[in-house]
């Protein structure tokens, strides 16, 4: 078995780590960039580039299918790329691990199969929460014009926290599926989904995280959490965009059927029937992403470098650093005080439209995310059309934060 996690880590040095990042030495509008929207994507070290420039300029073929040199090559990096995600999220299996293009399609490969295998019945009930991506909304609400699927949401407090007493309260017979964000990329509340699985396996259902967010910030062990399903994004943990993962366990991914149909997920095939590929090959129909495959294993490699908790401690001090900088604006309010939370910031200020804040640092630079990022029940819940959020990586450094308050100040200014 590989082991991609050194004996020795790598002492943590910000200004040495922005130098892995080369778009961080770039200008925007001829001033140094300040990147800010790290929970809509990450920036990518050097050598998870140098990988794929590897993959497309020496070793580019296809997989799973040739006798020869480079696609031997080729199979043997992707596979080890999915032991590397086994190994990162502690999976039992590498079986266990689906590559799929995002945490977006891996929801909805599980609502559409998990439909398809009959586990769902008219009046049947998922239960999701107020504070989730569109990603895990509308997947449920497409397979509900297939089966008469009831959602049911979880409440949150005004701090942005969920109301676990009102969950307990929600499930009952009809309940077949809890899916629930495990940090969430607007509030940047961290979910308790430990003891949401706790609580929904003592009714024996199941349960989806959503980890697109919790990736890049925690380090997460699937068996530990006791997850049914686990899902998250390859380019929000430093890796390519079009790859993500989906995490099962065995017994629920082998009663699903393929989603896809086409290529390498069969073992025979006649005009009157098909067999199928195990696990994991069965969901990987297709020519699949394999650079994207093979630059996540990179970007794995790459984290695991670091003690990931002290990663974790350094973003915390630039939220906390953050939190007091931002709260001296007059008029700044943030939306989003849980107990528990990530480095991310959403805020409005008075008598501002989010977009206008957005437009106007930038011309210094500074690289925020405008809007309601995917989470319109958010904004409806809070009365807001949108919010302005900086979400912040280990690469950030408290000069940046600076710059963004000084941004705003001019923001202020100008709409004084």
């Amino acid at each position: 078995m590989i082991n991609t996690i050194p004996e020795v880590k790598r002492k943590f040095n910000v200004e040495e780590i922005r130098s892995d990042f080369p778009i961080l030495k770039r200008l925007v509008n001829e001033k140094p960039l300040v990147y800010l929207d790290n929970a809509a994507t990450s920036q990518k070290p050097q050598q998870v580039i140098d990988a794929l420039n590897q993959y497309y300029t020496f070793d580019n073929a296809n997989i799973h299918r040739g006798l020869y040199f480079l696609s031997e090559l080729a199979t043997d990096q992707y596979e080890t790329a999915r032991l590397k995600v086994k190994e990162f999220i502690n999976a039992l299996s590498a079986s266990e691990i689906i590559f799929v293009r995002g945490a977006t399609e891996a929801i909805n490969l599980v609502a559409s199969t998990l439909c398809r295998a009959r586990i769902f019945k008219n009046g049947d009930e998922v239960i999701i929460s107020h504070m989730e991506h569109h990603a895990n909304i509308v997947p449920w609400q497409l397979i509900s014009d297939r089966k008469q699927i009831n959602l049911k949401v979880i409440p949150i407090t005004d701090d942005g926290d969920l109301d676990l007493d009102a969950f307990k309260s929600m499930i009952n017979e009809k309940t077949k599926l809890v899916s629930v964000v495990h940090i969430s990329n607007t509030l940047g509340t961290i979910n308790p989904v430990k003891k949401i699985i706790e609580i929904a396996h003592s009714c024996g259902i199941p349960v989806l995280i959503d980890g697109a967010q919790s990736v890049p910030h925690l380090k997460v062990d699937v068996q530990e959490l006791d997850a049914d399903f686990f899902v998250f994004s390859g380019h929000k943990v430093f890796g390519p965009t079009g790859i993500g993962v989906l995490y099962g366990k065995t017994e629920y991914l082998e009663m699903m059927p393929p989603y896809q149909g086409g290529g390498s997920m069969i073992r025979t095939v006649t005009f009157e029937k098909t067999t199928f590929d195990d696990l994991p090959g069965k969901f990987e129909a297709g020519t699949p992403n394999i650079a994207g495959a093979i630059g996540l294993g990179s970007a794995i490699d790459y984290l695991c470098q670091f003690d990931r908790n002290g990663l974790t401690l350094y973003e915390d001090s630039l939220l906390k650093y953050a939190t007091e900088q931002l709260l001296q604006i007059d008029g700044l309010r943030i939306i989003g005080n849980a107990k528990e939370k990530a480095s991310v910031i959403s805020f409005v200020i008075d008598g501002i439209h989010p977009y206008d804040i957005g437009t106007i640092i930038d011309t210094d630079g500074i690289a925020i995310r405008t809007g309601h990022h995917c989470t319109q029940p958010i904004m409806q819940r809070y009365n807001l059309p949108a919010t302005a959020r900086a979400s912040f990586s280990f690469y950030n450094t408290k000069e940046e934060i600076d710059k963004l308050v000084k941004g705003l100040l001019k923001v202020k200014k100008i709409f004084a």
